[in-house]
């Protein structure tokens, strides 16, 4: 019999090496009697005796803990003998409670009386990181090969930008769906290998809590350890505006799937950034005031993509035998992409990005594209997708379409969205629009964008 999680009264940051002549970081984790390492391997090159180099692994160091931190979701958190700023740690108590909002929901926990225990750094200043002076515009973009990392990849590489990719991947794998997509970007590829400890996959049998975890915070901290290796002056994310949304409010609190790709992550992980580093690594996403409904539209005209594109969470199972070479077709995010690009691309060539199996040609699929829009008494999915208001303005925009005037589902759901009350706070011009404020430093930003947050 699985024994029942039980949450224990210590989660402890053991600590972490680093080992320059194979270009690896072991983070190593302790909680209710089990250890955890999590290993990383940047590979060869880099200075790894620059001070910034482990500045920015001790972050990693921080941001990795939240996946064994979850196994027993202690009541208290020891960073032991790891210094953190005051600051840091009030940022760190809210990666915790927010990143893992999804998580608490589904076990029914409250971390929000969780203590933290830890040594004041004696000496806060920044590293002082200096980038190549060679080039000053050098981006590390995290490439996931999705239509919005696309979309980023494809802004920068039409400007004077010295860009590269940065792919995370387990050891000795890699992801069709990022390969082929990452091949045609043109641009050269920086590769961190994740080792998750092994531990975790037999969670459910030695009894720990499982659920999600902000994994895009994960892999952001390991992309701003490459970038230093390699001298680059920004870590540039693709994460858009409708990201900040929670999923859901319980209890008055909001939970978001997408917490860690939203504004609030954004600003309080590149202050911590900044606090360590100092002011010439920027992080920011390239999108944050763009909505999804424009990132689609700009994506539809990138056709050489189109072939190749996969969001559907099948094509990253973690177990390689269970890992799909193509769209599943039914699950809410292929529904939500099919449901954002169908104003913007032509029926027949979106049913050929699907492989013949678009979600909209489905009428099982009704229940997934009614709960995207907000019309049944399910809250929205716990995955990557835009917020009600850019799903109820796709669906008129492609319900408009000539060559979509025959497609049963979709007109059935224009009819319902036409006839419920009023949800979001844009019309589709506007989401197509800029909104909002963003981060985006002044040599990386487009000049059509609205507001600047300082």
């Amino acid at each position: 019999m699985t024994p029942a999680p039980q949450r224990a009264e210590r989660f402890c940051y053991d600590g972490y090496t680093i080992d320059p002549n194979r270009g690896e970081v072991h983070c190593t984790y302790s909680t209710g009697g089990y250890s955890f390492t999590e290993r990383y391997a940047f590979g060869p090159g880099g200075n790894w005796s620059d001070p910034a180099v482990e500045a920015a692994v001790r972050i990693l160091f921080l941001m990795a803990g939240v996946s064994y931190y979850k196994a027993r979701a202690a009541r208290v958190i020891d960073l032991g003998p790891t210094t953190t700023t005051r600051e840091e740690r009030t940022f760190l108590a809210q990666y915790f409670v927010d990143g893992l909002g999804e998580f608490a929901y589904r076990n029914d926990l409250d971390l929000h009386e969780v203590s933290w225990i830890g040594l004041d750094t004696s000496d806060p200043q920044p590293c002082a990181y200096v980038p190549d002076g060679a080039n000053p515009v050098r981006p590390l973009i995290p490439f996931g090969g999705g239509i919005d990392s696309i979309v980023t990849v494809s802004a920068l590489r039409e400007g004077s930008f010295d860009g590269a990719l940065c792919v995370v991947h387990p050891p000795g794998e890699q992801f069709d769906a990022i390969e082929d997509a990452a091949t045609l970007t043109g641009l050269p590829v920086i590769r961190i290998a994740r080792a998750i400890d092994p531990q975790v996959r037999r969670s459910e049998r030695l009894g720990f809590f499982n659920g999600h975890v902000p994994v895009t915070a994960i892999i952001t901290a390991a992309a701003v350890v490459a970038a230093v290796l390699d001298r680059r002056d920004a870590v540039v994310l693709s994460n858009e505006w409708s990201a900040s949304t929670p999923t859901l409010v319980h209890e008055g609190r909001p939970i978001n799937h997408q917490w860690s790709k939203g504004s609030a992550f954004e600003e309080g992980f590149a202050h911590m950034v900044g606090q360590a580093l100092g002011p010439q690594l920027s992080v920011f996403s390239y999108l944050r005031n763009r909505s999804e409904l424009w990132v689609a539209q700009q994506f539809a005209e990138l056709k050489e993509f189109h072939g190749v594109v996969r969001s559907c969470n099948r094509a990253f199972h973690q177990n390689p035998a269970e890992r799909l070479g193509q769209w599943c077709g039914t699950c809410d995010k292929c529904c939500f992409i099919d449901l954002i690009l169908s104003p913007f691309i032509d029926a027949a060539d979106l049913r050929d990005i699907f492989g013949g199996r678009e979600p909209l040609d489905d009428a099982r699929l009704e229940g997934r594209f009614v709960t995207l829009l907000g019309l049944a008494p399910d809250a929205r999915p716990f995955e990557c997708v835009g917020d009600v208001g850019e799903c109820r303005a796709a669906v008129r925009l492609a319900a408009g379409r000539s060559d979509r005037q025959g497609d049963a589902l979709l007109q059935s759901l224009r009819a319902v969205v036409d006839g419920a009350p009023a949800q979001g706070s844009f019309e589709a011009t506007e989401l197509l629009a800029p909104i909002g404020s963003h981060r985006i430093p002044d040599r990386y930003a487009p000049p059509d964008l609205l507001v600047r947050a300082h």
